[in-house]
C-alpha cells in the first residue's frame, strides 16, 4: 500500500470499522458517518482533515459531505481544543435562569472568551444548543475523549472548582509519566553500564598476565592457559 493510499483510520481501529460497517447494508454504509466521526476524534480531540479523506473513502462518499456533518453538530470538532470542552446550553429557557450571565463570568475567571482555550490547553469554553436540562441551568456538558459528563445547577465556584480538580488530576499525570520516563532512563543506563563492563572484561581476558591479582583475580590470556594445560596443567 502506498503512502498516498494509506488509510490511517482503517489501520488503527480495524476490528472496530469492520463491526461498524457489518450492522449495515453495503448500499447504506454512509449511515456509520458519524460513528466513524467519534472514533476520528477520539485521541486528539477533533477530526483532523486526514480523517475527513479516511471516513470519505471507507464509506464512498466525499470529504465535503463529511465536513458537512462536522459543522452540523457542536458534538464534532474540526480544530484542536483542549482536553476538556465545557459547552454551556445559552438557548432562551436557560438564559432566563442565568447561562449568559454564568458562561461569561465562567470565562472572565479562566481568562478566555467563550469559544477559546485555557492557555495551558486543558480547558475549551463552548456556548451549545440545547442540551435537554432548561430546568436545571445553568448546566453543561463537558466532553472528553472518553465521552460525556452533564453538570447541573452549576454555579461559577463549583465550575471552576471542577476545573481545579482537572489541573491536579494533569499535573499528577505529569508527574507520573515522568517519574516513569526516569526509572526507564536509569534502568537503560545499567543496562548500557552493566554492557560496558562486559565488554571490558572481554578485553582483559586477551591482556597480558598481570604481575599482581587485580580486585583478588589475576588474569591470563588464552594462549598461555593453553600452553599451561599442554604441559599437563590444569
Amino acid at each position: 500500500m502506498t503512502a498516498s493510499c494509506r488509510n490511517a483510520l482503517l489501520e488503527k481501529y480495524p476490528q472496530e470499522v469492520e463491526k461498524l460497517l457489518g450492522k449495515y447494508p453495503a448500499d447504506q454504509k454512509r449511515a456509520a458517518v458519524m460513528q466513524l466521526l467519534y472514533m476520528a476524534q477520539r485521541e486528539l480531540g477533533y477530526v483532523t482533515k486526514q480523517s475527513l479523506t479516511d471516513i470519505a473513502s471507507i464509506l464512498e462518499i466525499t470529504p465535503t459531505e463529511v465536513a458537512s456533518i462536522v459543522g452540523s453538530y457542536t458534538l464534532y470538532h474540526g480544530e484542536p481544543g483542549g482536553k476538556y470542552r465545557i459547552q454551556v446550553c445559552n438557548d432562551l429557557p436557560c438564559a432566563l435562569r442565568g447561562a449568559d450571565e454564568f458562561l461569561a463570568k465562567l470565562c472572565e475567571n479562566l481568562g478566555i472568551q467563550v469559544g477559546e482555550t485555557t492557555p495551558d490547553g486543558l480547558v475549551t469554553v463552548e456556548a451549545v444548543t440545547c442540551l435537554a436540562g432548561c430546568n436545571r441551568a445553568p448546566m453543561f456538558q463537558v466532553q472528553t475523549g472518553d465521552g460525556l459528563s452533564y453538570h447541573e445547577n452549576q454555579t461559577v465556584d463549583s465550575t471552576l472548582a471542577l476545573v481545579q480538580e482537572w489541573r491536579a488530576a494533569e499535573v499528577s499525570s505529569q508527574a507520573a509519566q515522568a517519574s516513569e520516563a526516569a526509572a526507564k532512563a536509569q534502568y537503560d543506563q545499567q543496562g548500557q553500564a552493566g554492557a560496558a563492563a562486559q565488554a571490558e572484561t572481554e578485553n582483559l581476558q586477551d591482556e597480558a598476565v598481570l604481575p599482581t591479582a587485580l580486585h583478588g583475580v589475576t588474569r591470563q590470556p588464552a594462549e598461555e592457559r593453553i600452553h599451561i594445560q599442554e604441559l599437563g596443567g590444569q
